[in-house]
């Protein structure tokens, strides 16, 4: 009974230190402990030994006492503190390969991207090279006293939930058994497609201190919108990724939306990557083929013969346009959202083209008298996935802090 007891205990604590560090980073405020007990339900004097307990970790510090009456007594301002906790996300994609390490605070504590073209490029030798560098990086960490809540990591394919990559096509990888590798087994590391992770780098304080008030809530819902070298999406729910029952939930880029359409990468017609992938694009438009032709340079060519007025690079665009308001049509009458947040090269179209499809979009939709749809701009963040790869480790720690406190 007493060990029972004491483990209901640990539990109700372990919960109780989560919700208080979810209050605290989703807040752009600091709080009082008295602030904390109101905000969350808990009682004043749990939360002082809530907080005691996250001072002595320096999880939380403090600030200097704040007099807000003549009467009243100074209350002490609290907020996430640096140097304690951080979480690492990797990302591999056709243009390179890196890592970043996130404080719980939101700084970054080090960040490496190695540009490379990595088309069809050997996963075994790949994965090594990333080894060296994180058994480098941790040794670093763990000399700054770091504890490293987790690792996340970011790639450009099918992901299932347990971890297997079902196909990469841009970087020519299949069936691919992802703990096979030794840095996916040493660090535990939760993998998923990029477009997952760059999703969960639009949440504010989602596992890092909230800033600003963001493009959405923490709990926001919106479809995410991918368009990089080919076209992925996200669904997310109440702030959280919806990621179905295999893993696969928002694999929009391979909707179909001309059945006799151009072929797609993936073998089948007229899916909306095959018209308004960065890639497919840029070859439409006879800019550049083939590896060429998903290169920065491809495409900011490609954006200056649109403006210019390129009659073929012009239709390429238009068509290109359609499909994905086809596309986000059909995703908004099938997931009941409202919001849709496009990152990538498409969230860099001039604001009247985003406002058109917008305003397509809404006329086509079957609640057009009730959702009012909303085309956002993804966060200024660069290489959102590596970002979001980072928060998804560090919320291992938020969701089960006394794992790491002890």
């Amino acid at each position: 009974m007493t060990v029972l007891k004491r483990i209901n205990q640990d539990d109700l604590r372990n919960h109780n230190l989560s919700v208080v560090l979810n209050t605290m980073l989703r807040s752009t405020s600091a709080f009082s402990r008295a602030d904390l007990a109101k905000e969350t339900g808990l009682t004043k004097a749990t939360m002082s030994l809530l907080v005691s307990m996250l001072l002595s970790h320096h999880i939380v510090k403090e600030g200097a006492p704040l007099v807000q009456s003549v009467y009243g007594r100074p209350s002490t301002p609290l907020s996430i503190a640096g140097g304690s906790v951080c979480g690492i996300g990797i990302q591999i994609n056709t243009d390179g390969y890196g890592y970043v390490v996130l404080d719980l605070d939101g700084s970054v504590v080090a960040e490496r991207w190695i540009a490379r073209d990595l088309h069809d490029a050997d996963a075994d030798a790949l994965f090594d090279e990333l080894d060296t560098m994180l058994i480098e990086q941790e040794k670093t960490l763990r000399a700054q006293n770091y504890m490293i809540a987790g690792v996340g990591l970011a790639l450009p394919g099918l992901v299932t939930e347990d971890g297997h990559l079902l196909m990469a096509r841009n970087l020519g990888w299949e069936d691919l058994d992802l703990s096979r590798f030794d840095l996916v087994r040493r660090f535990d590391v939760v993998v998923a497609n990029e477009s997952n992770m760059a999703a969960v780098a639009q949440l504010p304080g989602y596992a890092t201190q909230r800033t600003d008030e963001g493009i959405v809530g923490p709990n926001g819902s919106f479809l995410y919108v991918s368009t990089d070298i080919g076209i992925g999406g996200a669904i997310v729910r109440g702030g959280r990724v919806v990621t179905g029952d295999h893993g696969f939930a928002g694999e929009i880029g391979h909707l179909s939306v001309q059945m006799d359409g151009p072929v797609c990468r993936c073998g089948r017609r007229g899916c909306v990557e095959a018209y308004a992938g960065r890639r497919s694009m840029v070859e439409a438009a006879g800019v550049a083929e083939g590896n060429a032709a998903v290169s920065q340079e491809a495409l900011d060519e490609f954006g200056r013969r649109v403006q210019e007025g390129d009659p073929v690079a012009t239709a390429v665009f238009t068509d290109a346009g359609h499909a994905m308001t086809s596309m986000l049509t059909s995703v908004i009458n099938l997931a009941d959202l409202d919001t849709v947040i496009i990152g990538g090269s498409w969230s860099r179209v001039p604001a009247d083209v985003l406002a058109r499809m917008a305003a397509r979009i809404q006329e086509r939709i079957l609640a057009r008298g009730t959702l009012n749809v909303r085309l956002l701009r993804a966060s200024g963040i660069s290489r959102p996935a590596l970002f979001g790869a980072a928060q998804t480790g560090l919320r291992n720690f938020i969701d089960d802090p006394l794992r790491y406190l002890g």
